[in-house]
């Protein structure tokens, strides 16, 4: 056989492989868009003029009603806390950490407050930038479009030192939260004239129990906190409202990271005397009951990534978190196992104790024809396999929404006419409505109803909250109407406050913080809408065409907003940087 005919055979043999992978990733991103992106006739009449009407005052015994809520975190708002996440903020170093753009699993579980570490590339990091004063407002700050979008302008260097949590020093006295602890009553009260049924709260497993409890819990247990966590949760049924508890979101002793936290077994015997100590104290008094907090979210950001506090995973770590025999499976399984300990043992102190978990779904597609395999991938790990294994526990399945992401390859793809929250989450109400389906469909034949946990924006400007918040509403009461059982929905959260590694960056509440006017509370049109929502249980088309027209016009005036992630030519997503940018709403 001569050369030419070699090179020719070849040709063809790779000219056929190359048709064949083409038409098969046509066929899986044909199937895919059939089974996930399938478009439907929405349920909800649009021609009347209240779109909605949730139950919320049954009249009878055995009928079925709907709450609304809000959400809060230790975490976020609770002052005189010497957690994780105080020294996590407090930290600095001078070298960027080496990274790529955010992955598509990892950015999966990032939700609106989570991050991963990254950097600029090079060139962008090396410039000079002008600067009266560095205005460092988060460690995800980068606006989208580095050519394309305005910009404050500081010095930039590889050698200089970068906070943890740069957008935490950059506010007066950030270690005080929103002083939930010493003043409960500035919160509730504006929770309360919401007039919410359900407020959900945390308590932080550090301050209960500050040091590692070796010697039994008897001897390590803050019994004074837990009286004043008592306290707190008895002001809040004072003021009208039912009581949803956290037991973990997101609170791993630093004692407890510093032998290997959820890697190891210990920690669930740990996370159980913490769990018996405070079901002892309030089990009374308590409505709701949510073990974990997003726990996925936590193990990858944490023990795959290593860009949460406590985890400091090692390489061989990080390469191999998402095996079968990974830090990520052995994280998550005994979570699960603390869960179910949890579960038994709540309902063994309290028979009418209604017991779920808070689960983060993002709602993710393919960008193109060969990202269908990455973004199976993604839904593999993240989507049920929690929920599957304590399914048996559950009482109720919290689902935590925010949006989509897109995934590009091995990242996340900023796509130009989506619409996106200001810490990077795709604002997609359908998918609400399309994940509610899928669960449903799922975890029927458990008999249990949904309730949707945490569901908001990041949006200082508070154009895109409002329609946010009411198509999302719209999407629940849809998956209602096609039968699907949810029992009430919290929005996150009440007032601006500490975002995770994003700090006080992104900007979540109905009502925004002037934290140099001694934490001034200042309610956004968005917090007096939804005010509305819950009091009448309805959603009207005027109120619905009045949050859209607004957008639009701030759309049509070319005003702009700020944007907390950075994409790269390839207009895939970074986290990391210290600079806002601003770029145009799109609607």
């Amino acid at each position: 056989m001569t050369l030419v005919t070699l090179i020719f055979t070849a040709t063809k043999l790779a000219g056929v492989l190359f048709s064949v992978t083409i038409a098969a990733n046509a066929f899986s991103f044909s199937r895919f868009k059939r089974k996930n992106l399938k478009s439907f006739k929405s349920p909800i009449d649009e021609s009347l003029d209240i779109l909605a009407e949730f139950n919320i005052n049954p009249t009878s015994e055995g009928e079925e009603g709907f709450f609304f809520g809000l959400a809060t975190a230790p975490a976020h708002v609770e002052d005189r806390l010497n957690d994780a996440w105080l020294n996590f903020a407090e930290e600095s170093h001078c070298d960027q950490p080496e990274s790529e753009p955010a992955d598509a699993i990892m950015g999966s579980a990032g939700g609106d407050g989570g991050s991963q570490p990254s950097k600029l590339p090079d060139k962008e990091a090396n410039k000079s930038m002008k600067k009266k004063k560095p205005l460092k407002i988060a460690m995800e700050a980068l606006i989208r479009g580095f050519e394309k979008y305005e910009e404050i302008e500081e010095p930039s260097s590889n050698e200089e030192c970068h906070h943890t949590v740069a957008a935490w020093h950059n506010v007066p006295h950030p270690e005080e939260r929103l002083r939930f602890w010493s003043d409960p009553d500035t919160e509730l009260k504006l929770a309360k004239d919401t007039g919410i049924q359900v407020f959900r709260m945390g308590i932080d497993w550090t301050r209960i129990m500050p040091e590692e409890p070796m010697n039994g819990s008897n001897a390590t247990t803050n019994f004074a906190a837990l009286e004043r966590y008592k306290w707190i949760i008895n002001k809040v049924h004072s003021y009208g409202m039912k009581v949803m508890l956290t037991l973990f979101h997101h609170s791993l002793p630093p004692w407890a990271a510093e032998y290997g936290g959820w890697r190891l077994e210990k920690t669930l015997d740990y996370f159980m005397e913490f769990t018996r100590v405070v079901v002892d104290c309030v089990s009374e008094l308590v409505d709701y009951w949510v073990t974990f907090n997003e726990p996925h979210v936590f193990c990858m950001l944490t023990y795959c990534a290593g860009s949460w506090p406590g985890g400091n995973p090692d390489m061989l770590e990080v390469a191999t978190s998402a095996l079968p025999t990974g830090v990520f499976n052995q994280a998550m399984n005994w979570m699960a196992i603390a869960h179910s300990m949890a579960y038994d043992y709540i309902h063994e102190k309290s028979v009418s104790a209604i017991v779920g978990a808070a689960h983060h779904v993002s709602f993710m597609r393919p960008y193109g024809l060969f990202d269908v395999a990455a973004t199976s991938v993604t839904n593999s790990l993240t989507l049920f396999p929690f929920m599957d294994s304590i399914s048996d526990k559950l009482d109720y399945i919290g689902i935590n929404y925010y949006g989509q992401e897109v995934v590009c390859g091995a990242g996340l793809k900023l796509v130009e006419r989506d619409e996106y929250s200001e810490s990077g989450r795709g604002v997609y109400p359908d998918g609400l409505y399309r994940v509610l389906l899928h669960f449903h469909e799922r975890y029927k034949h458990l008999s249990v109803p949904f309730i949707i946990t945490e569901n908001g924006v990041a949006d200082e400007t508070d154009l895109i909250r409002r329609p946010y918040l009411l198509e999302h509403l719209l999407a629940t009461y849809a998956a209602m109407i096609k039968g699907v059982p949810i029992l009430g929905y919290l929005f996150w959260t009440i007032s601006d406050n500490w975002e995770w590694a994003d700090g006080y960056g992104p900007k979540f509440g109905l009502v925004a913080v002037d934290r140099s006017n001694n934490l001034a509370r200042n309610p956004r049109p968005s917090y007096h809408l939804f005010s509305k929502v819950v009091k009448s249980g309805k959603i009207t088309r005027l109120d619905r065409a009045q949050a859209w027209n607004e957008l639009q016009a701030a759309a049509k005036d070319g005003k702009k907003r700020p944007f907390y992630r950075a994409v790269d030519k390839r207009s895939l997503m970074y986290a990391g940087n210290t600079r806002p940018h601003f770029f145009h709403f799109r609607i």
